[in-house]
Order: structure tokens, then sequence, then C-alpha cells
């Protein structure tokens, strides 16, 4: 049972296009492991271990803190919301502009938040005193970014929300900054209503330039893929010789399907890449057909 569960998660993992799903999986997995320490009397550690710390003195010998604070969450309704915030706008994200995009927006929110949290802790003075003790955990900063750049790039995509009906997520996303501008204002959580502007900022930044054709965000994806393809194993290179009148078997045949799919996926990346490029209203008929027939492999 424990086998089919692995590879229930592997194979949720290792679908094509699925940032928005493995970003929630890894929350999901982090919320799981702290609320295990938490249960054996590690908890009180966590924040102050994983969260990212406003007194930068204890930041320079934290920094993985930098990553790890974006994937916990102080309780269930905290990681609850987020993840469906991220996973209804995200989803829009990733289905018309690719994975890339998602991951690129996402950790561009996060930097974002986190820079927004530092500076307002360290500069403007009624934080002062808790400066020296704040720590922010969440992964709010990129989820308001996944929203806000939704919005600019998608501005009258049109959602249903419960007991109000259709409304175009330009407004949402107008809503969920001015929310937060208000939040700064407050006692009960400013570093993390600082860090949603942050977040959304980036967001905005981020789409408005790739609409104008700038992947100010391509850096992370190709960082991504490079740490990756260092854990990935190199395949062995094989030579074989065959007599030139010989009947093609079975094994060539089945080697000449596979060149065939492997065809197929140039195409489907060419596609994409079109899509980062010049939007998803640029493919042709014929195009989009393709892509949705690969989403259902």
């Amino acid at each position: 049972m424990n086998r089919g569960i692995l590879d229930d998660f592997k194979n949720a993992w290792d679908k094509p296009n699925n940032a928005v799903a493995q970003i929630i999986l890894l929350n999901v997995i982090m919320f799981i492991f702290t609320g295990v320490l938490l249960i054996i009397g590690f908890g009180e550690y966590t924040r102050s271990w994983l969260g990212v710390p406003s007194n930068l003195g204890i930041l320079i010998i934290r920094p993985w803190t930098l990553i790890t604070h974006a994937f916990v969450h102080a309780d269930f309704f905290h990681i609850l919301f987020n993840m469906l915030w991220f996973y209804w706008f995200g989803r829009i994200i990733q289905e018309f502009l690719g994975s890339d995009k998602v991951i690129a927006v996402f950790t561009m929110g996060v930097l974002g938040g986190i820079l927004a949290f530092l500076g307002a802790y360290n500069i403007i003075p009624r934080f002062n005193e808790v400066a020296q003790i704040a720590t922010i955990v969440g992964a709010s900063a990129g989820v308001t970014a996944a929203v806000i750049g939704a919005a600019v790039y998608f501005p009258n995509y049109t959602m249903f929300l419960m007991f109000i009906g259709p409304v175009k997520i330009k407004y949402i996303a107008l809503v969920s900054v001015f929310l937060s501008l208000i939040g700064t204002r407050g006692t009960i959580n400013p570093g993390g209503e600082f860090a949603h502007l942050g977040g959304a900022l980036m967001g905005w930044l981020y789409m408005s330039q790739l609409k104008q054709g700038n992947d100010i965000g391509g850096w992370i994806t190709s960082s991504i893929k490079f740490v990756k393809s260092l854990f990935k194993p190199q395949p062995k290179i094989k030579v074989t010789h065959r007599a030139g009148n010989r009947r093609p078997s079975q094994k060539a045949a089945r080697k000449t399907k596979s060149s065939d799919s492997s065809t197929s996926q140039s195409e489907i990346d060419a596609i994409l890449d079109k899509i980062s490029d010049k939007g998803y209203e640029s493919l042709t008929k014929a195009e989009k057909q393709k892509l949705f027939n690969a989403s259902k492999k």
C-alpha cells in the first residue's frame, strides 16, 4: 500500500507541464514534516530555523531560510488558503504560458516578498523593536505574485465566485492588493502583508515585461534545469553494426517508433516556446489541437 502511495506521488510529480501540482506537493510534504516535528516536541524550532528572520545578522548565518520559508506554514488554514489561491491562479498561467512561467513568477514573488519584509522591518521605525525577533513563513508572496501576474497577462479572464457570480480576475487582484495595504497598518501580521505587496510588485513586473517579450525570470528556470542535469544520469552511447541488406528487426521498428515520439515531443516543445514568446493566442488551430492531445497523455 505504501508503495502505491509513493507511485501516486511520483506519477503526479512526473507529469509534464505540471509546476502547479509540484509546488503544491512540496508545500504539503513540508507541512506534514513540520507537523511531525511539532508532535515529537521540536515544533518551536521549526519557525526559527526554517523561517526568514528579520534580523539581518541572523539571516546571514541561516541563508537556507530564503528558500525553506516559502514551504512552511503556520497552521492548516494558512496552507489551505494559500494553496487554493495558487491552484486557481497558477493554473491560468500554466495553461496558457507553461510551467516555466509558473515557477518563475512564484519564485520572483517569494524573493520580492523577502525584500519587502526585510525592508519594512529594518527601515520603518515602528518595527525596530520586533525586527530583532520577527520571522516570516509561508508561500503567500509567491501566491500573490501568481494572482497579480495572471491578472496582468489575462486581465479579462473571468472566474465564478460563490454568492457573487462572474468576476474578472483584474478586480480580484486589485481587492487583494488593497486588503494587503490596509493590513500593513494593523498589528496582527504587518510583516506578512508587506511580503504580499512585495510579491504583488514582482508578479506585476514579471508579467508586464513578459508581455513585451522580456523574460526577466528566465534565469530561474535555467538554473533549476542546470541543477537537475547534475543529478540526471547521462545515457550510455552504444555503437552497433549490421549488414546493409538485413531486414529491419522488431527492435529497429521499436526504435523508429521511439524516434517518432521524440519528434512529437520536439513539436510540443516548439509550441510551448511559441507560447512563451508570443502568447497562447498566436497558436494555429492545429498547434492548439496538438497541445491539447499531448496534455491528455
